[in-house]
């Protein structure tokens, strides 16, 4: 039998407690000995040097340290201290992240109590959280943080608030008698008390039933270490690319030798030549790219509101498949609002959102003046009156003091230009019986200016109607008969098919002088007025993003701990369910084995009543079936699946430190709508990532095929190693960093997402790398051919003329690389970036072959005029050649 099965005594008699006297502080101490401290703790943490030495394993990693090794075998020291100096801030900026990410569970011991009120050897004493152990008897009240597991044996008034595990809107009203079912989720439970969640109302005792890792919190804190991060696309498209281009390197460069030597020419030069060639295949500056494409695509989010952790996380967003979100407080507002009103027959709507205080009434046909309707102006009225809560400003926003029903009321109220204060001077609060979640009704009597006295009640429908036995219907006191109570419940069923909680407010007039001692006298012989029906209402922008990711192919998928109802509701609002869709609750999920709920997970679009288990399990349910999935939430129960997700997001405002800590995202302004701009962001990046590959390695391969190509006709080298080593880093550089600056094509939200399983290669990229580069180092040989054929004496003219045609064709092709389709489809003057690198590299160029200091260093001598057409010429050739024929077969 669980403890909340257990009576009193059994519960004592199971820990061996007492409710009087708590445990005996030698008792405490033993428990304590045995069972450890009250406190989440930590996996082995490997050390910082070992982590930091981690960094380095990457594979190409190793490929850069290989070439860094080739540069300085041939002298070029500059060259390799670059490529470790890019080595070691990358690996500089991998343990940063995982430092950080360690930070999640120390968010996590922040929010046990520093203090609490136990019952030790008969007496009231506070301890330090960390030395409660099971067994021992709390106090605890309103504001005060639960500081361990337990059962509640005594509950008065008692609310406590567990969005942080459960995701309601609403705190969570508990009591203190036996439940009478065998399991329940953590929202169902509504006797026990939970470590890290807040008491918003009442007061209550409680036996502590669990402590430290075997808590719920505790629970949630072992996920979360074991939660594996998974490799981001980027990192294993990256990872594919490195091994390709190690492999294709040293098979090329060891045959451009070896044919080479065979053609006659000397092993010492072919061998210069070949590790030159090397250095050129293998792009050591990519890493750097990307770090510099990711980092400046996370300067633009954040003006757009939204910070990324960890700099992968911004491509992996951009083919994110599904997005999995939480509902409270990053689908809706996380403000209980009330949105429609019900008195005499008559339904009324409000606008307005959140606890600002401006909105309009209407009935069915027209806006109204809510002062000419009496009954609800009466019922606002009542409203206002049997209230707690308090609308403050700050930082020019509204914000609540008090519960969030009652705060929907009170900003109903002003909607209609009601005022506290003036309420308050017109009547005077004589007494007020609090809401108890017993009687489930809160009441107070107030006394207008006459001096007559009424009593005034809020509180659940089906009770209040059980006090009344009369109705406010057609502005007249009429008895509730059975017609009438039909269209009460009627009603109220209308309400709650929208997914409104429904609020009850009636009244009775009593005696001047009478006075009355105790609730039960007040709340008998009322008069129902009428109903607020209240929801925490969908952030109005959300509906339009939610659309246009499923524009862009994105699938939203609504998890949520609240129930069902609400979740469906709100869901069909925001255009999230659809009439084919499957729905789930969290029993349902706890019956399915993880292969049953692959088989229909594609189909559901919302997860009601789950718990954080259930979340880790759909966020893995999708990634098998071969999703991106990218998870919101702000709560300590999102944190588990945020860190499984393929990229987790937090909210900035609402959010929990343990789920922005655990997060690669997080949205500044709460809004589920500014993922939409990550995710244009995200995609734009990762396209601008596969141009600078393509420029690189077409750039790269027409390096390579140059050589091959003159050793396969026996003829001289058309570029020396120094003239290899300057070309790839004259285009390699600031070219290549300028395509990172691209802005994005005009249909980039309108394309499916990547499938995660896609190469770096893939849509033709492969191709076009090949047949460019073929172009490029066809061409350029032959420019080298055409001048050494007609003066076979003059090979250093020859050299330069190949040296000069082979950066202008790499430089015209970068501009083609703006677009998948070909140089004319974009505006090549569009990215000033680009065009000031290409001058720039241009300018490098043209230094080594006219000044003549370095002409003795690069080998090489002045070009006269007429052999420029020459070099432009045939270095167009490679992009116009087939951009022409493209712009041809489209024509057709």
């Amino acid at each position: 039998m669980s403890y909340r099965e257990m009576n009193i005594q059994e519960i004592e008699n199971a820990l061996q407690t007492s409710m009087e006297l708590g445990l005996r502080e030698d008792e405490a101490k033993n428990r304590q000995t045995k069972h450890g401290f009250n406190e989440l703790e930590e996996g082995d943490k490997q050390s910082a040097l070992l982590l930091f030495f981690a960094q380095f394993k990457d594979f190409m990693v190793i490929v850069l340290l290989a070439a860094t090794l080739i540069s300085g075998l041939l002298g070029e020291y500059i060259d390799a201290i670059a490529i470790i100096a890019i080595i070691f801030i990358n690996g500089i900026l991998g343990f940063y992240q995982e430092r950080r990410a360690e930070k999640s569970l120390d968010a996590l011991k922040q929010m046990a109590a520093p203090q609490v009120q136990v019952i030790r050897d008969g007496k009231s004493v506070k301890v330090p959280s960390r030395e409660v152990v099971v067994g021992d008897i709390l106090h605890f009240s309103s504001g005060d943080r639960i500081g361990a597991d337990m059962r509640i044996v005594k509950a008065v008034s008692l609310e406590i608030e567990e969005s942080a595990l459960t995701g309601e809107s609403v705190p969570a009203v508990k009591r203190d008698d036996a439940l009478a079912f065998p399991s329940a989720s953590i929202g169902d439970e509504e006797n026990m008390a939970f470590m890290g969640t807040m008491v918003t109302r009442g007061s209550g005792i409680g036996i502590v039933t669990a402590i430290g890792m075997d808590t719920a919190m505790g629970k949630i804190a072992d996920m979360l270490q074991s939660a594996e991060a998974v490799k981001t696309p980027l990192q294993r498209r990256l990872e594919q690319l490195g091994k390709i281009l190690i492999i294709t390197a040293l098979f090329l460069t060891m045959l451009v030798v070896a044919v080479g030597v065979l053609q006659g020419n000397d092993l010492y030069t072919m061998f210069l030549a070949g590790v030159s060639l090397a250095v050129a295949a293998i792009p050591e500056g990519l890493p750097a790219i990307v770090t510099v494409a990711l980092s400046l695509g996370v300067q633009r989010m954040i003006k757009q509101k939204s910070i990324v952790r960890k700099l992968p996380a911004v491509e992996t967003l951009g083919c994110a498949s599904v997005i999995c979100s939480d509902k409270t407080g990053t689908m809706t507002q996380n403000k209980m609002t009330v949105t429609h009103l019900w008195g005499s027959g008559k339904t009324w709507s409000v606008t307005g959102t959140g606890y600002d205080p401006v909105g309009r009434f209407s009935d069915s046909q027209k806006d109204i003046d809510p002062a000419r309707e009496k009954t609800l102006q009466q019922l606002l009225t009542f409203g206002m009156l049997c209230n707690n809560a308090e609308l403050l400003t700050k930082n020019e926003q509204f914000v609540l003091n008090g519960d969030p029903t009652d705060g929907a009321l009170l900003v109903a109220a002003m909607k209609a230009d009601l005022s506290r204060e003036k309420l308050l001077r017109k009547y005077s609060i004589v007494k007020e019986f609090p809401f108890d979640s017993t009687r489930k009704m809160m009441s107070v009597v107030v006394r207008d200016e006459s001096g007559k006295q009424f009593v005034v009640t809020k509180g659940a429908p089906d009770v209040l109607l059980s006090h009344c036995p009369s109705i406010l219907w057609q502005e007249k006191n009429q008895l509730l008969n059975k017609d009438l109570k039909q269209e009460v419940q009627g009603a109220v069923d209308r309400l709650a098919a929208q997914a409104l909680r429904t609020i009850a407010v009636g009244y009775k007039q009593i005696g001047p002088n009478t006075m009355l001692m105790h609730e039960s006298e007040a709340e008998k012989e009322l008069t129902f007025i009428g109903l607020h029906g209240i929801i925490d209402p969908p952030r109005p922008e959300v509906k339009d993003a939610v659309k246009e990711c499923r524009e862009a192919g994105i699938k939203t998928v609504m998890i949520t701990g609240d129930h069902l109802t609400t979740a469906k509701a709100i869901a069909k609002q925001l255009g999230i369910l659809k009439p084919k869709d499957k729905v789930l609750d969290g029993k349902s999920l706890s019956e399915m084995s993880v292969n049953e709920l692959e088989d229909v997970v594609e189909k559901v679009s919302v997860f009601a009543r789950v718990s954080p288990e259930h979340k880790l399990k759909i966020v893995k349910a999708l990634q098998n079936k071969g999703h991106v999935v990218a998870m919101t939430g702000d709560g300590v129960n999102d944190a588990p699946a945020i860190k499984s997700a393929d990229i987790g997001i937090s909210m900035g405002i609402t959010g929990t430190d343990v789920a922005k800590e655990a997060s690669s995202l997080i949205l500044l302004d709460d809004n589920f709508a500014t993922i939409k701009s990550a995710i244009k962001e995200g995609r734009n990046i990762y396209e601008n990532i596969r141009k600078f590959i393509r420029y690189l390695l077409a750039s790269n391969v027409g390096e390579i095929l140059v050589m091959l190509f003159a050793m396969l006709f026996a003829l001289p080298l058309p570029l020396i190693p120094i003239q290899i080593l300057w070309v790839n880093l004259v285009t390699d550089g600031l070219p290549a960093m300028a395509l990172g600056l691209d802005k994005p094509e005009g249909d980039v939200m309108k394309r499916k997402p990547r499938n995660p399983k896609e190469g770096v290669f893939a849509r033709g990229l492969g191709w076009k790398i090949i047949s460019r580069g073929f172009l490029i180092g066809a061409s350029t040989l032959i420019a080298f051919m055409i001048v050494y054929k007609s003066n076979p004496q003059n090979l250093q003219y020859a050299q330069t003329i190949a040296f000069a045609t082979l950066v202008l064709a790499q430089l015209i092709h970068v501009f083609d690389c703006r677009s998948e389709q070909s140089i004319f489809s974009r505006n090549p003057f569009g990215n000033p970036y680009l065009v000031w690198a290409v001058i720039s590299s241009l300018a490098a160029v043209l230094v080594v072959i006219y000044f003549p200091p370095l002409q003795d260093i690069f080998h090489t001598v002045p070009i006269v005029p007429r052999d420029w057409l020459l070099v432009a010429g045939m270095a167009a050739i490679p992009t116009f050649l087939l951009a022409g024929s493209l712009l041809a077969s489209k024509t057709k």
